[in-house]
């Protein structure tokens, strides 16, 4: 008995060696594969900062605009504050079922600007990038400057359309900007950027459509590992033929 065991522990504890590194190759595996396939978490109104007191400014809170144009955003936005006195808020969210950008703007715009004087010559302009819809608010003392048509232009063309048609974040609040401070300062609408419409369906996924890609990526994930992991456990303790 003890030449048995002499003769089989030697090749045993290598084997269970190999099988606890491969367990835990597979579990570190899972983990990474659920952090990319989990979707990112929605923002509330109440997480975004108080801007109380504070310069016009940028909140990307969805994270799509690189710190370049965030800042050319901001300076942009500071300068149209200086020269006319009016102010334009820009934001990006993923908003979470169940709200609208519309209904989330809303509620941010009151949150943010609580009194008619508060309220009066600022702008808000929301883009969720969860549907990549666009909203607007204007103050009462802008909506003769920026009438109610111009301003669902900006939100609905200007904002929404190079996103939905290239994922053109960064463009999109470029242009959407440049045109809000030139009706602005009073300068003559140049109205929406020359973006065919052609297409922009066939390439925007809906909220609908993200959610049964992420539930078949964690299907397929789980099938996978559910597989993998049994055969692995019975190849460790008998070995893999011809061994």
């Amino acid at each position: 008995m003890s030449a048995l065991l002499t003769k089989f522990v030697p090749r045993f504890v290598p084997r269970q060696r190999s099988f606890s590194h491969l367990i835990l190759g597979l579990l570190a595996g899972l983990l990474i594969f659920a952090i990319a396939a989990t979707p990112a978490r929605a923002t509330t109104v109440y997480e975004l900062p108080n801007i109380s007191g504070q310069a016009p400014q940028t909140i990307d809170a969805a994270k799509v605009l690189s710190p370049l144009n965030e800042g050319t955003l901001n300076k942009s936005l500071k300068n149209l504050a200086t020269k006319t006195g009016k102010e334009v808020w820009l934001v990006t969210v993923r908003i979470g079922y169940g709200d609208t950008v519309e209904q989330f703007t809303d509620t941010l715009f009151s949150r943010w600007f609580p009194s008619s004087e508060d309220s009066r010559d600022r702008v808000l302009l929301v883009l969720d990038t969860l549907t990549n819809n666009g909203a607007i608010r204007v103050g009462t003392g802008l909506q003769d400057l920026l009438p109610e048509d111009i301003a669902q232009s900006v939100a609905e063309e200007t904002l929404t359309l190079p996103v939905q048609s290239g994922g053109k974040y960064n463009q999109a609040f470029l242009d959407a900007t440049d045109r809000l401070a030139l009706v602005l300062s009073g300068e003559p609408d140049p109205g929406p950027p020359a973006i065919a419409e052609a297409g922009v369906e066939s390439t925007f996924a809906d909220a609908e459509e993200t959610d049964d890609r992420n539930a078949a990526v964690w299907v397929i994930g789980f099938l996978v590992v559910a597989t993998i992991v049994p055969m692995v456990t019975y190849y460790a303790y008998v070995g893999f033929p011809g061994q």
